[in-house]
């Protein structure tokens, strides 16, 4: 035949230009009679039962638009069934009342064409009213013309003339038009022997369908295994001995196999993210395998490349995350990770479901196996488990065509949290997806930021190690109806008989144990029905008399009956030891048949030549139901089919109902692109990333939708997601769809109280409750319930009730056939179930009840619902724990404490505690038959032999008994009350460790709750988590409580373990006889009008110097104490805010005097110097000199003007030196006595006392206080020389903000504080600079690393916090001889400042901080009294710190000091604008830092009778004879301050004499 183009130009010439001679007719009939089947079309467009014929060659291009199915009508119907047709895929009836008159309308082929027809009705309407209408006006497509009976004209002359007609009209087209075709995209790692249409949106398998006449039992479609894909010319297959020693000592073949091959350079000699989309048997895991290797070969250290792989993998520098989607599988590849990798000693460890991994262990892993909901979980936390997720070098995700099914929230979850993390962090995060064959590849590639010329590779079922048929087939009947049972029980057996007798071994998959007995019987008696119950017999193996003795010592009865015909039966509820025997067994070829259940599929690798799976209905215990068999578990299974090396083929079989044979049809062969099912989700998952701290607004959240699989969806199949194409076009980035929908999930968690959500600023916080569901996986929907039904009191039913309605019990329903099974169990559980068997909610109940007091369940789907509630019981009761006591409800903490440890216990708070030791059974038993209750405590007061007695047992047993009882966590209580103003109380508490340590059942540290409740047991006023250690013995704990608008006669303090049942204690205190000291003085109130001008001094050379630097007039405060601390030789008190000018008062007092020397005491060197740098300038022009003296100087008669420094320390040491002179000074002025310590106070005590009869004036300075009145007397200071200034009359504004969290201290606290400790710099919106204070030196890393990555995520910027005409270089060579960390940090703009650094460095830090170039300021709590810095923003970051206790070397907890606090604020004191000041503190310490920073005032009280010094003082002077007697002490501590309060304040310190003689007696 002529080729097309001869064949074009024979038409398309006139007559005249053909030379008069005759068109070939034949040539031309054979072009119109051109079959569609011999084109190069779609495998399902050449159906065998398809014969479509071209009206003519113009059909080539008229008829590519008409959708296959059709062309299939049009080529097989009459036109009166194509008109009915028409009617009925046009008409308003649903789908299925038409399906069965479309299906009849087809003829045999009907079910399958029928349904084609329904599921495309639209598409296929349209195209049959179209062809009807062309065919009805007898119009052509090409150019009208036609014959007279409206036929399309077929003669060669009107064929010429319209197709010359169309080529000209084509020819008169503009070259170029605005609408262009996309040109599929070609990519170069495609290996596929099918269509590829779209660049990867849709692959077509070629399948063959068998309908059955009516009254058969089933409907099968065959798809046969796939054709094997030509190589390509570059291809080559890799051998290992190639390969680096890495990847020769982790494989144990000798060649990769093509897939490995052709993915290896990319996955072991490049960064590049993979998606590997390859079928079941491909190798796709030891591509992991060679991933993984690469992040170790990474890790190696350069200079040990010579020796053994082993030693040189620096192993604490990485982590790896392997993501399976199951924990059967997660265990598989553990074991199989281990075992390779174990040559390099590389950990690998499993966390899935409930585990834990401790901090040790978590250092000790490179690799972690587990779930997307596990690690979902993980990365949730910023510490500890979390940090997994900080170090994180490769995640590989395993089965990510799970984005299709429910779980596949989680997995966009967990990507666009690392994709996020990697981006902010700038790190790089290796991110390797490996599935199965999936339609739309490219959006999964897009999803994962795969590059998709470099990282993508999809390979087609051909790749398969053993060619598979698979067999698709819908089994008639009612699904669940008895008819439906038979025919599959029918159509299996037609199968495994057929494939026996061939000679082949089958498995038969079943879903559930027990139904693997009872079909395995059934193919035993349907064999012995049809006589060919020999075929299944092995009775031929050389092995089967020594099989048969083996199995015969089995105690699994139908295992061994089995086993004579050739049957065997596996599934987890089996012993081991029997598994493995049948395991064998098969693979021994032993046994013919094994029915199984999907566990098989997932843990061992058991391959047979056939798979059956029978039945696609699984009993799911996370939905309550039964659902469809999922399509991981059926590729699973049909990865079983085949025997690699033995075999070289295989068969699948999947039985379903005829209604979901479409669906796995589909499904298997990926027919059907995957969707998002993110939105289920998203609300939840919006809530974890705002506790997370990523997401604190609406842009944020626009920027995390961005990097889900479901924007990627959304953009490429808008009606999917409810969105038209129009509004795709308008906004190709969907950003308004993307902000409707965080801002209507914000609402949701808004309205529930979980987030806070500014609506004008849209901007969110995160709450307690927040938090709470996100740290243990609540459901909002959970939270919603639990609003009308968790009250302030409640019983342990009532806790059972609220937790039962929770919404992740949901799916647990009643079935008919539990619910005598139910009934016998509720009348067997202790708490009242409301709504007893009729509801799911007290199924829930009833079966967590069961679960606590171990009652057995027989039902199988009980057992797995009971699992499932136990399993999530546990968690939803520690979050509800969580929220009482973030609401202070006391009475349902106590009973939720109880409960949640009853859950993991399995034993009511009412049971015999010492059942929590592994006693035996006859000593748990003499307890429990006691008439008398003891507690452990009172067991471990008894001897052995008396114990023995007790349970009517011998004294060893006895002996076991008491060594438990003394490991019992048992303590003992007591607390004081220590008031620290008229409102405020200190409550110490000491606990006492009364229980005999043992590492092995305590571990390092035992958690209790310790709490401080009303009368009534109503209000928690204070709550703290503690761990009482094996050291110290004795834990004290110190709670401040607001007594503001309460009348509380006693509090109850009470102590809770975290672990232990039966462990508490608790003890009343009264407050009736406590004594609250009352303020006896008013502050002053500040004047702000009339300043008076420097030159009110006098003194012209210091108001040149003080003008200088202040202006030409003082402040509010110097000017209301100016004439009683210049004009008067008046002992006087200044009691100020920081930065009030304050101390240049006094300083001008002492510059100004006539008297021979001035005396300044300060509690310690660092201001002692700071008091020297003060004074040095003024004195300098007053000629006065200025010496900071030693002990043995300070009371020297000086020969002229001078002003003396010393620490009280000094004072105090010079004052124990006997002098026959001493030279006192006519003026002493102590410094900062809001620190005044015992040794401050016991040296201006007895410098008062030295000086009673001398004329020396006192002025004492101080910040501001809460009560100075005492300090007065004791300085002999008038009332009306009192100023005592509140903390907001302050003359600089400062902005005070207290933020407060729940959290412990630990990494994870600072990780989830990184966030609002970013926004409170404020750097650029609020300030130019920022100080932020740390605990310790460890934690300045974490933060300035938490701050980096904050800012990347927030700025566009490179320079971190750089000034902007700074550079990074520059910044580094100043810096040259510093820490390589302290450069990297200082280069970014952040500055970390400690005492541990160098000199050098210190200056150079403070330096590039003062200039501006380094914009932030990390400095540890060490550095509180020494950092000579100022900013405009000052941050504190937590307010406790570890220390280590010098005596025994264990870690203590401990507060930050007001004090330190305070100095802290000062920081933030600027001269001429707005400070800030933020402070991130316990949530139970932000009431008492709001009242005595920025309301009242500092408490000071005397700290004399907390050490010893006053009492070795004492010792010494009675020594030396300075006391003669114990009038003399009384008389010497009259002078102390301590004197003073043990009056005002009896309570603090213990006195019930109100006689002051009598006290100071007492205590000398």
């Amino acid at each position: 035949m002529l080729n097309f183009a001869e064949h074009i130009d024979l038409l398309t010439s006139s007559s005249r230009e053909a030379g008069g001679n005759e068109v070939n007719t034949s040539l031309l009939n054979e072009w119109t009679s051109y079959r569609a089947d011999s084109r190069d079309v779609h495998p399902l467009e050449q159906a065998p039962a398809v014969r479509i014929l071209w009206d003519s060659v113009l059909g080539v291009f008229s008829f590519q638009d008409i959708h296959p199915i059709t062309r299939t009508v049009l080529s097989k119907l009459s036109s009166d069934r194509i008109s009915t047709l028409y009617s009925l895929l046009a008409s308003s009836r649903t789908n299925d009342e038409i399906l069965k008159e479309v299906s009849e309308l087809c003829g045999r082929d009907g079910t399958g064409l029928g349904r084609k027809l329904v599921q495309s009705r639209d598409v296929i309407s349209q195209q049959l009213a179209h062809q009807r209408s062309q065919v009805n006006a007898g119009i052509s497509s090409a150019s009208g013309r036609s014959s007279g009976s409206g036929e399309v004209s077929y003669e060669p002359e009107d064929a010429r003339i319209r197709l010359e007609e169309t080529l000209k009209a084509n020819a008169a087209r503009p070259l170029f038009t605005k609408n262009a075709m996309n040109t599929p995209e070609v990519l170069p790692h495609i290996y596929t022997s099918m269509i590829n249409i779209g660049g990867g949106s849709r692959l077509l398998p070629s399948g063959t369908e068998f309908s059955l006449p009516v009254g058969t039992d089933y409907l099968e479609v065959v798809v046969p295994p796939a054709k094997a894909v030509p190589k390509r010319p570059s291809e080559r297959q890799i051998a290992v001995s190639e390969l680096d020693d890495l990847v020769k000592g982790s494989f144990a073949y000798t060649y990769l196999n093509r897939v490995q091959s052709i993915v290896y350079p990319t996955a072991h000699r490049s960064n590049e993210n993979i998606l590997i989309c390859a079928p079941t048997g491909a190798g796709k895991t030891d591509v992991a395998m060679l991933a993984i290797l690469r992040v170790l070969d990474q890790h190696r250290r350069p200079t040990a490349r010579n020796l053994p792989a082993a030693p040189t993998i620096d192993r604490d520098s990485f982590k790896i995350v392997y993501v399976a989607p199951m924990k059967a599988l997660a265990s598989e590849i553990t074991q199989k990770l281990k075992r390779r990798l174990k040559w390099l000693l590389i950990q690998v460890r499993e966390l899935t479901g409930d585990m834990q991994l401790t901090k040790a262990e978590i250092a000790e892993t490179q690799i972690i196996v587990t779930t997307p909901e596990k690690w979902d979980v993980v990365t949730r936390k910023p510490a500890g488990e979390g940090e997994l997720g900080s170090r994180l070098k490769l995640l590989i995700i395993d089965e990510v065509h799970l984005l299709n099914e429910d779980r596949g929230a989680v997995i966009e979850t967990i990507v666009a949290r690392t994709l996020r993390q990697a981006e902010a962090s700038q790190s790089v995060i290796r991110i390797v997806g490996l599935s199965a064959t999936l339609p739309n590849y490219v959006d999964v590639a897009d999803f994962l930021s795969v590059s998709r010329y470099a990282g993508l590779f999809y390979f087609d079922s051909s790749f398969r190690p053993i060619p598979l048929e698979q067999h698709f087939i819908g089994v008639r009947g009612k699904p669940g109806s008895v008819q439906a049972r038979r025919n599959l029980d029918r159509v299996t057996f037609e199968k495994v008989s057929k494939l026996v007798k061939q000679g082949h071994q089958v498995m038969v998959f079943v879903h559930a144990r027990k139904e693997t007995v009872n079909a395995a019987f059934a193919l035993k008696e349907a064999a012995m029905a049809e006589g060919t119950l020999s075929d299944y017999s092995c009775e031929d193996n050389p092995q089967w008399n020594f099989y048969r003795k083996r199995i015969g010592e089995s105690r699994n009865k139908e295992m061994k009956q089995l086993f004579d015909y050739g049957f065997g039966i596996h599934h987890a509820g089996m012993l081991r030891s029997d598994r493995n025997l049948i395991e064998t067994l098969f693979k021994e070829r032993a046994m013919k048949v094994l029915c199984c259940t999907a566990t098989l599929a997932w843990g061992v690798n058991l391959p047979a030549h056939a798979v059956i799976i029978k039945g696609t209905q699984i009993y799911d215990s996370a939905k309550g139901q039964f659902t469809d068999l999922s399509v991981l578990d059926v590729l699973q299974v049909f990865g079983r089919a085949g025997r690699p090396g033995l075999e070289t083929s295989g068969e699948g079989y999947i039985c379903t109902s005829e209604d979901k044979l479409q669906h796995y049809l589909g499904a298997v062969t990926t027919q059907t692109p995957i969707e998002s099912k993110f939105l289920s989700g998203m609300t939840d998952a919006l809530n974890a990333e705002i506790a997370l701290g990523t997401v604190s607004s609406v842009s944020d959240g626009v920027r995390w939708l961005g990097y889900t699989y479901l924007f990627v969806r959304m953009e490429k199949n808008p009606s999917q997601y409810g969105l038209s194409p129009q509004t795709v076009t308008n906004s190709p980035a969907l950003v308004e769809k993307r902000q409707r929908d965080i801002k209507n999930a914000a609402n949701q968690l808004a309205q529930l109280k979980m987030i806070d959500f500014d609506a004008d600023a849209e901007t969110f916080a995160t709450k307690d409750i927040g938090q709470i569901a996100a740290k243990y996986y609540i459901r909002h929907q959970s939270i919603e319930v639990w609003k009308v039904s968790f009250k302030p009191r409640m019983s342990e039913a009532d806790v059972l009730r609220v937790l039962s309605m929770s919404t992740e019990f949901n799916q647990i329903q009643v079935r008919e056939s539990e619910v005598k099974e139910l009934e016998q169990l509720m009348r067997r559980v202790p708490c009242e179930v409301s709504g007893g068997t009729d509801t799911d909610q007290g199924k829930v109940n009833i079966l967590l009840q069961a679960h606590i007091s171990r009652l057995p369940i027989q039902d199988f789907a009980l057992i797995s619902d009971s699992a499932y509630v136990a399993q999530n019981g546990g968690r939803i009761i520690r979050a509800l724990l969580e929220i009482a006591i973030s609401r202070k409800w006391a009475n349902t903490t106590v009973v939720l404490a109880a409960m949640s440890k009853a859950v993991e216990k399995r034993m009511w708070p009412f049971d015999e505690p010492m059942k929590q030791f592994q006693l035996r059974d006859n000593i748990i038993y003499g307890l429990t038959s006691l008439h008398t209750e003891y507690h452990p405590q009172d067991l471990a007061s008894m001897t052995a032999r008396e114990l023995g007695d007790l349970i009517r047992l011998n004294e060893g047993q006895g002996l076991a008994l008491l060594k438990a009882a003394k490991q019992f966590p048992s303590t003992e209580l007591s607390a004081s009350l220590r008031p620290l103003g008229p409102e405020m109380l200190k409550i110490v508490v000491s606990v006492t460790r009364a229980f005999t340590w043992n590492d092995r059942i305590h571990g390092s540290a035992e958690p209790f709750w310790l709490w401080v409740e009303d009368e009534g047991g109503n209000t928690l006023l204070q709550i703290k988590r503690i761990l009482l250690r094996e050291q110290p013995k004795v834990l004290d704990v110190n709670f401040i409580i607001s007594l503001v608008g309460k009348n509380m006669p006693s509090m109850t303090i009470r102590l809770v373990s975290d672990r232990w049942l039966g462990a508490d204690n608790e003890c009343s205190v009264s407050s009736d006889k406590v004594i609250m000291p009352a303020i006896s003085h008013p502050h002053t109130r500040r004047q702000d009008v009339g300043f008076l001008p420097i030159s009110s001094l006098r003194l012209p050379v210091i108001e040149r110097l003080y003008s200088s630097a202040h202006g030409n007039a003082l402040n509010a405060i110097q000017t209301q104490a100016f004439w009683s601390v210049i004009n008067t030789s008046a002992n006087v008190i200044v009691a100020a805010p920081v930065c009030s000018g304050k101390s240049s008062l006094a300083y001008m007092a002492i510059w100004s005097q006539t008297v021979a020397w001035a005396l300044v005491v300060t509690p310690n060197k660092a201001i002692a110097r700071s008091v020297l740098s003060g004074l040095s300038s003024g004195a300098a022009v007053c000629g006065i000199s200025v010496e900071y003296n030693y002990e043995k100087m300070i009371f020297n008669s000086p020969g002229s003007k001078v002003i003396r420094v010393v620490t009280a320390a000094v004072l105090l040491n010079a004052l124990r030196i006997t002098h026959t002179k001493r030279a006192y000074p006519s003026l002493i002025l102590c410094e900062n006595l809001e620190q005044l310590d015992d040794t401050y106070e016991l040296a201006v005590s007895l410098l008062r006392h030295a000086t009673q009869h001398s004329p020396t004036r006192y002025i004492g300075i101080s910040r501001s206080l809460n009560d100075p009145t005492d300090l007065t007397s004791w300085l002999g200071v008038e009332s009306r020389e009192l100023y005592s200034f509140l903390p907001k009359d302050r003359e600089q504004p400062l902005n005070c903000s207290v933020q407060t969290y729940t959290m412990p201290l630990s990494e994870a606290l600072f990780k989830s504080l990184a966030k609002p400790v970013y926004a409170a710099m404020g750097l650029g919106s609020l300030t130019e600079s920022a100080i932020v204070v740390v605990p310790s030196r460890a934690h300045c890393a974490t933060i300035a690393q938490e701050l980096i990555t904050q800012h990347n995520l927030n700025s566009v910027t490179e320079t971190g916090f750089l000034a902007r005409t700074a550079s990074a270089i520059d910044v580094e060579e100043r810096l040259i001889e510093s820490e390589d960390h302290i450069k990297n940090f200082a280069s970014r703009g952040i500055g970390i400042f400690h005492r541990g650094m160098s000199n050098m460095t210190q200056e150079r830090i403070l330096e590039l901080f003062s200039e501006g170039v380094i914009r932030v300021l990390l400095v540890p709590r060490e550095v509180c009294w020494r950092l000579p810095a100022r900013a405009g923003a000052v941050v504190v970051v937590g307010t406790q710190y570890v220390c280590m206790n010098p005596s025994t070397s264990e870690r203590q907890l401990k507060d930050y000091t007001l004090l330190e606090v305070v100095e802290m604020q000062s920081w933030a004191v600027q001269q001429s604008s707005l400070g800030y000041f933020t402070l991130f503190c316990p949530v139970e310490d932000g009431e008492v830092f709001n009242k005595f920073l920025s309301d009242d005032g500092l408490p000071l009280e005397s700290q004399l009778l907390e050490t010893d010094l006053l009492s070795r003082w004492y010792r010494e002077c009675m020594e030396e004879g300075t006391l003669r007697n114990k009038e003399d002490a009384v008389q010497a501590l009259s002078f102390t301050f301590m004197a003073r309060r043990v009056i005002s304040n009896a309570t603090y310190y213990d006195v019930v004499s109100s006689s002051r003689d009598e006290v100071l007696s007492r205590i000398s």
